[in-house]
């Protein structure tokens, strides 16, 4: 498009430029040699019957288009009355106008009886809801296909009862073998405290679901769940914090303590500075 834009200039700018060549042609012959100039004859007027003469007698095809009488009938379409020596021409509407307004009025009863009358269309009101519904299925196929893009990096908290009901289903048919119904854990960890043998917080959990510990026994679940349901059962899995069950199992890992927006501005700015310090030594 912008290179279509800049031929397009460069094709006004050339004719503009080879417009001004001519003019400033014309301008030097006529200045190295100007034209004589010759006293026009007057011409002179001539009278209606006379012009009248020289008219073209075929009517012209915007003439057909108006529907307008040839300028020789003029004399029989004079209306008999007259105003301070003002006529008037009895010169009808022309065909297509007539066929115009009343084509509009046509539509208009049609447009009456097809919407108000019969309730055959959608209304404004019905359009705009039907427009709505459909936009939400539109909303719901792009979100479900994005979802499927997630991975251990974009991967967000989200902890609304859709996503976690989805994630307890995940969690029930695939985790309860080890970290039992309620997350207290029976071979693998328990997942109800703030202790973690792999990182806690979204990412960490999504990561380690993802790609599993094979060394201690967990698989990974990349390829049996997809990125969706592997956001829903961490984001599940989160939602167990504090819950206490009775069995849990003791504490592993280390304490987890998710870092908050002020303390990720600290880090950004001591990183900023120490940069700053290498850049000046």
């Amino acid at each position: 498009m912008l290179l279509a834009i800049l031929l397009l200039f460069v094709l006004v700018l050339l004719f503009v430029s080879i417009t001004l060549l001519n003019a400033f042609k014309v301008m030097y012959a006529e200045q190295l040699n100007p034209t004589p100039y010759i006293k026009q004859l007057k011409e002179p007027v001539l009278d209606y019957d006379k012009w009248l003469s020289l008219q073209p007698k075929k009517p012209s095809i915007w003439t057909k288009l108006l529907s307008l009488r040839p300028i020789e009938e003029e004399g029989d379409l004079v209306i008999d009355h007259a105003y301070d020596g003002i006529k008037e021409l009895n010169n009808p509407v022309p065909t297509w106008f007539n066929v115009l307004f009343f084509g509009t009025m046509i539509f208009a009863v049609g447009y009456l009886f097809y919407y108000h009358i019969g309730g055959y269309g959608d209304l404004q009101d019905q359009e705009y809801e039907h427009e709505m519904v459909k936009a939400q299925v539109e909303k719901a196929a792009y979100l479900e296909k994005s979802a499927n893009t997630i991975d251990e990096n974009s991967v967000k908290f989200d902890n609304t009862p859709t996503v976690l009901q989805e994630g307890r289903t995940v969690f029930t048919t695939n985790c309860v073998v080890c970290h039992g119904d309620k997350g207290q854990g029976i071979i693998g960890p328990n997942l109800t405290d703030e202790y973690w043998l792999h990182g806690g917080g979204i990412n960490n959990v999504f990561k380690t679901i993802k790609y599993g510990v094979p060394e201690k026994g967990m698989i990974s679940w990349e390829k049996n769940l997809n990125p969706k349901q592997i956001s829903a059962v961490a984001n599940f899995i989160l939602s167990l914090k504090g819950s206490n069950p009775a069995g849990a199992k003791a504490p592993q890992g280390e304490k987890y303590e998710e870092k908050s927006l002020k303390d990720n501005e600290m880090n950004t700015v001591k990183d900023t500075v120490k940069k700053d310090d290498v850049t000046k030594k």
